[in-house]
């Protein structure tokens, strides 16, 4: 008992101490979301807790100085519970601990994203006081269409406004007022027979240029004989007119009444006519018109015509250059149609356009136009990689969408009212995956722990019981011995007594008295033996000497040691043995043993009348010796239990036919050594049938014996 105390309280002191480090270990990851106070209060009352559990252990079973024993149920249940109450409180402080450090991953990444966030809103910041006195320094160099080219082409705006140094802007200029001119008598007259007379509409029109000095005047009347006639379906004509005289260069700069070049439109309708009728001549005519309209080094095409000719060049001939420049173009017309020209401070300021930004340069001679998501773009691209944490996206959201925005984000600065800078982050996200990777070690330190806790309480509850099963057995074997020894002790005593009183003292009564003693002795001899038997497999002391043994021997020996005993009246004992029996590798007097005990059983357990036969047999390589009766026979339950020690069917049967329920387990004991097998067969009531099977020694060709035991041919120690 002191010994599976004392493992107890190892066990018990071990799981505490687990415990208390394992929850130091998680109070680390714990620290910022409990106080030092609410930690010092729990470790108290743990520590206090576990004192008095080891105290009541300790002290377990000394509260009753009468009681036999104490109660190992007892000292189990609470092993258990000393084991189970501070794993439970692990496994919740690994559940916080695990909580916890997300909040803390989250927030270590939230003080460093923040620090990004900063160096970026910088970044942005100088980059775009940089970029607004760069427009006025190429305000200053190139001519107002060139500015707006290369802004747009190198993707650093979507549109761009000039303004001069008056204020007033520059490109895309408005469309000048028409200018009056003085009515002329021929202009007139051809004009009149444009709608009644196309052909000599065109006809007269062709007299008022060679008549007129004027290149502008001439210019305009080949360009409305053109048009007289297509109206007249003389379109070939029409194209000679607008690809011969009018591509001299005395022509390259005429303008009409609004101040609109005649040239390019004269190329667009050369271009419409052409592309139906004769599409391989509109090549030239094509790369001329688009060279022009592209052309933004030469001022002298106004920004309105310019966006009609791209208009009706780009569904003619659909161009990404052209269309690129169209979009600029229709963009900063619409903004300035939207209201008055508005310059402001050299900051992002939302338009009148729905989703268009405008930014400032320094003297407020360029408003570049950006639109929302370009902006965005231009922003990110803006910004050096090595400010970019991993595993996170980079976004800039514009006022009104503060919804979207996720969780780490900052003011995107002056330069940019109401923007933010902010961080997406990637898949998973940043911070799980860091928060994983730390609480993947808190799990695997936590289980290993929690692994070693139940580990260790198993093996002290395993040796508990293991230790009570012993001392209950210890106690069972007690009893047995006492009661068994006891009573061939007393019959011997009273035979003698008897004898010893007896006058005069009678030969054949004597002989009878001396008779019951021998029966006593034997029993009593039979009894030590299954004893001495016991011990030595307790120990593991029982050696075997195994030798080439026929099994007709051990059959002779087994009936030899009972013939005197079942030879009474009321007991028909029978052998049936093949007299062919292979030889088996055994211990002789301990098979001799193992079978007398299963022919013991057999008369103890059998009524009056008893029927018991041994029988001898070999079957697939096997030697069976099979004890059959006619007893009172075992349930299904009991022939599993049948082989343990100290089991007895009837307490009152084996006070009756003596015995102390170690006979079964000595065989099966014996039978395991020899690698064979031991079963029964049974119904109550019908008897049973115990059947020893051992291998034949043709099968088992090298001597074996018990590990622990002695050698070969050795005997029993006693």
């Amino acid at each position: 008992m002191k010994a599976f105390k004392t493992i107890g309280l190892l066990g018990l002191a071990i799981t505490i101490v687990l415990n208390l480090v394992a929850l130091l270990f998680f109070k680390r990851a714990s620290a910022e979301y409990f106080s030092e106070k609410w930690w010092a209060e729990w470790f108290t009352s743990y520590i206090v807790w576990g004192t008095f559990v080891l105290i009541g252990f300790a002290s377990h079973g000394k509260s009753d100085p009468g009681a036999s024993r104490p109660s190992g149920l007892w000292l189990m249940l609470l092993l258990l519970l000393a084991a189970l109450v501070p794993s439970v409180c692990l496994l919740w402080f690994m559940n916080q601990a695990v909580r916890n450090e997300r909040l803390a991953v989250r927030q270590k990444l939230s003080d460093a994203y923040r620090a990004n966030l900063s160096l970026i809103q910088g970044q942005v910041d100088a980059s775009w006081r940089q970029a607004a006195a760069a427009l006025d320094a190429e305000a200053d160099r190139l001519i107002p269409p060139a500015l707006f080219a290369k802004q747009v082409r190198d993707g650093l705006a979507d549109a761009v406004i000039c303004f001069g140094t008056n204020g007033k802007i520059t490109y895309p200029a408005p469309s000048p007022a028409l200018v009056p001119e003085a009515p002329n008598a021929g202009w007139t007259e051809s004009a009149r027979l444009e709608s009644s007379d196309p052909v000599a509409s065109a006809a007269a029109f062709a007299r008022l240029t060679a008549q007129t000095t004027n290149p502008d005047e001439a210019a305009r009347a080949l360009l409305a004989q053109a048009r007289c006639l297509v109206k007249a379906g003389e379109t070939n004509e029409a194209v000679t007119v607008l690809t011969g005289p009018l591509e001299q260069e005395r022509y390259r700069r005429t303008t009409d009444a609004l101040g609109r070049l005649l040239l390019p439109n004269a190329e667009l309708m050369a271009l419409q006519l052409l592309r139906g009728s004769a599409p391989e001549r509109a090549q030239d005519t094509r790369e001329r018109l688009k060279h022009c309209v592209l052309d933004y080094e030469d001022s002298s095409l106004p920004a309105a015509q310019r966006r009609f000719l791209m208009r009706e060049l780009q569904e003619l001939y659909p161009d990404a250059a052209l269309a690129l420049m169209l979009a600029a173009e229709d963009l900063a017309a619409r903004w300035l149609e939207a209201g008055p020209a508005r310059t402001g401070d050299s900051a992002f300021r939302p338009t009148a356009l729905p989703e268009v930004w405008q930014f400032t340069s320094s003297r407020g001679r360029v408003v570049v136009l950006h639109k929302t998501e370009a902006l965005r773009n231009r922003l990110r691209a803006g910004v050096s990689s090595q400010l970019l944490p991993p595993d996170v996206t980079l976004t800039f959201l514009p006022p009104g969408k503060e919804s979207e925005r996720p969780l780490w984000w900052q003011m995107a600065g002056p330069e940019l009212p109401g923007w933010l800078v902010a961080f997406s982050p990637q898949g998973t996200g940043a911070v799980d995956t860091l928060a994983e990777q730390r609480i993947a070690s808190y799990l695997w330190i936590g289980v290993l722990v929690f692994a070693t806790v139940i580990v260790l309480a198993a093996l002290a509850l395993r040796l508990v019981r293991r230790q009570v099963a012993v001392t209950q057995l210890r106690n069972d074997l007690v009893a047995n011995v006492t009661h068994e020894l006891k009573t061939p002790l007393a019959s011997m005593r009273l035979l003698v007594d008897t004898l010893l009183n007896s006058q005069p003292l009678h030969e054949q009564t004597a002989r009878e008295y001396l008779q019951l003693i021998a029966q006593e002795n034997l029993r009593l001899s039979r009894l030590i033996d299954n004893f001495l038997t016991f011990s030595r497999m307790e120990r593991n002391k029982y050696a075997f000497g195994f030798t080439e043994v026929p099994a007709a021997d051990i059959v002779e020996g087994a009936v030899a040691a009972v013939r005197e005993r079942f030879n009474v009246p009321g007991c028909h004992f029978k052998t049936e043995a093949n007299g062919d029996l292979p030889p088996v590798l055994a211990d002789a007097d301990a098979m001799v043993t193992a079978v007398v005990n299963l022919l013991d059983n057999a008369y103890k357990y059998s009524g009056d009348e008893k029927q018991i036969t041994l029988r001898a047999g070999a079957a697939n390589g096997s030697v069976l010796f099979s004890v059959e009766d006619n007893g009172i026979g075992l349930s299904r339950r009991d022939t599993r239990r049948i082989f343990k020690r100290f089991f007895q069917v009837d307490q009152r049967l084996s006070r009756r036919g003596s015995g102390c329920g170690l006979g079964l387990s000595i065989v099966k004991f014996i039978v395991t050594a020899h690698h064979g097998s031991v079963t029964v067969e049974s119904q109550p009531g019908r008897g049973s049938t115990f059947t020893i099977s051992l291998p034949r020694a043709a099968a088992r060709p090298e001597l074996e014996q018990k590990p622990g035991g002695g050698s070969a041919g050795g005997r029993a120690s006693q």
